[in-house]
């Protein structure tokens, strides 16, 4: 029985993962890397690792796509703040 419910689980990680890896958008990424945190953590859940799942949950869902998303944020501010100085400039 618990291996009809890995399966799908499987395919869902393997479509996300290649929708993680096909997306241009670093902040698209961020939430697809959230998803895959998510997939994976129901992956460790139904493999008996429920650790493993709550460090999953916590980090590979919600602290890395927060801290990319913080860093896209934080770079793309600099970007409009050193335009914005470069046409004062000119």
């Amino acid at each position: 029985m618990n291996e009809l419910v890995i399966l799908p689980v499987l395919l869902l990680l393997a479509a996300v993962a290649t929708m993680a890896a096909l997306a241009r958008d670093p902040a698209r990424q961020a939430v697809v890397l959230a998803v895959l945190g998510m997939v994976l953590a129901l992956l460790f859940t139904l493999l008996q690792a429920p650790d493993v799942a709550l460090s999953q949950l916590a980090v590979g869902t919600a602290v890395t796509p927060l801290l990319i998303l913080l860093t896209l944020r934080a770079v793309r501010r600099d970007r409009r703040r050193k335009q914005a100085e470069d046409r004062r400039k000119s």
